[in-house]
């Protein structure tokens, strides 16, 4: 049985230290740092209090290629009533000296300057102290795993011995630095504006083996019937003139479901095409898959597939960061894969 259907890459960074490929991205974490690349080398690395729930988070990004510049984000905890990130004003210190204040961003969390960012990296490259005071507690950021996370940032990026490295700097020409790889591309087909509706017991007597063969019972054992379960009704929703979704409940646990997902011919011939085991919910030619990590909604595994007229592509991957009870919903957006999806008409 599939317990949970969150995918390796979440599991890493709500577990512990891991080195995880997932995606055509890179995920790694160590104590209280995280950092997850994403398929065109854009790195992301977040720290955190030394407990969970305390205080908030720090976003570090930096796009691949020379002369990148390090981006820093601070988001405060907000799970609790006495969380509130609503401040008047919230300010950085270093070894209790002042560094400015921080400019509020516009997706709740606050935008640190070139200088602010730069500071902060070399207090939590060394014995720092780093705070941010104005909030309902002051926040303090940990420096445990930050040396690691940045280094495999600079070890993934190829920056090792350049002048611009996070933390092995040296003479290697800054233009030695390879550029970003280019943006996958995808084209959105149109789909039909119609219905989900449920198979009749003949139709779906015929078509569960069929799909049983494309699936484990480890994997989608609400497709197996037994004496414990009964079986699950399939439902269609028409793509185009030639093809169809077939859909129907795969897995079932504490705080997460996830629904099995086949394309098939509209003719219902031939042999259905599977797209996923923990999907969630489908629209408008997107397959979206959301999976907690735990019962608490703070940290969640995201997937996405996009139609592109012959299958489901997936377009995006990415979780939100540890399991540390700052945010309902998670912390941040940290992808292993984004894609450049081109958007078709919606319906046919």
């Amino acid at each position: 049985m599939k317990p949970l259907g969150i995918s390796i890459t979440a599991l890493a960074l709500c577990t512990g230290s891991a080195g995880v490929l997932a995606a055509d991205g890179v995920s790694f974490s160590h104590k209280n740092w995280e950092v997850v690349c994403d398929n065109i080398l854009t790195c992301r690395a977040a720290g955190y209090g030394p407990e969970e729930g305390s205080g908030g988070s720090v976003l570090l990004t930096r796009e691949a290629g020379p002369g990148t510049a390090v981006q820093g984000r601070v988001m405060l905890a907000d799970i609790e009533e006495n969380d509130s990130p609503e401040t008047v004003e919230l300010t950085l210190f270093i070894d209790n000296q002042t560094m400015g204040t921080v400019a509020p961003g516009p997706d709740g969390d606050w935008e640190l300057t070139q200088q602010q960012t730069d500071a902060l990296i070399g207090a939590v490259k060394g014995s720092g102290v780093v705070e941010f005071r104005g909030g309902k507690a002051p926040f303090t950021l940990s420096g445990e795993g930050a040396n690691a996370v940045l280094l495999k940032i600079d070890d993934v990026q190829k920056r090792v011995n350049t002048p611009a490295a996070l933390i092995k700097k040296g003479s290697k020409a800054e233009n030695s630095v390879p550029a970003a790889p280019a943006m996958p591309v995808i084209v959105a087909a149109a789909t039909l504006d119609a219905p989900e509706k449920p198979l009749d017991d003949a139709q779906s007597a015929t078509l569960r083996p069929l799909l049983q063969a494309s699936v484990s019972a480890d994997d989608c054992e609400r497709l197996y019937p037994d004496q414990q379960n009964p079986p699950e009704a399939i439902s269609l929703t028409p793509l185009d003139e030639k093809h169809v979704l077939l859909s129907t409940l795969c897995w079932r646990a504490a705080y997460n479901e996830g629904y099995g997902y086949w394309v098939m011919d509209a003719a219902l011939k031939g042999k259905p095409q599977r797209v996923t085991n923990s999907g969630t919910s489908y629209l408008k030619g997107i397959i979206d898959m959301a999976q907690k990590g735990r019962g608490l909604g703070d940290c969640w595994s995201n997937e996405s597939w996009v139609w592109d007229g012959k299958s489901f592509q997936l377009s995006s991957s990415y979780t939100t960061g540890m399991c540390r009870y700052l945010r309902a919903g998670g912390t941040w957006v940290l992808p292993t894969l984004v894609t450049d999806v081109k958007k078709a008409d919606n319906a046919l």
